[in-house]
């Protein structure tokens, strides 16, 4: 899956979408519960935590695969990515289950 060039693959055994850059890994880290899937942690590399764009697009590579290939509605608890989901509200409010608001 790819967005803006950033490919990101869904390690289901470890339960993380990965996303390799040459300053190492970016991860999202997941638990996923009958239709729903909880994005839980968000780990960046040093070098990339303050380019907000690389963070925008990892997001948005993500959210696309949650949507494309697994049809989940998520619950995102990560402080960092609940505000992504506030901030792009109109493009994802449908992903989100019911009685959740962000």
């Amino acid at each position: 899956m790819e967005s803006n060039m950033i490919e990101v693959t869904d390690n289901a055994f470890l339960r993380q979408y990965e996303c390799q850059q040459e300053s190492g890994m970016a991860k999202i880290e997941y638990a996923q519960q009958e239709r729903k899937i909880f994005l839980t942690k968000l780990i960046i590399p040093e070098s990339l935590e303050d380019n907000v764009e690389f963070r925008e697009n990892f997001l948005k590579a993500v959210f696309a695969d949650i949507r494309d290939n697994k049809k989940l509605k998520v619950v995102p608890t990560h402080p960092k990515i609940a505000g992504f989901v506030r901030k792009h509200r109109n493009d994802y409010k449908e992903m989100l289950p019911v009685g959740i608001s962000i």
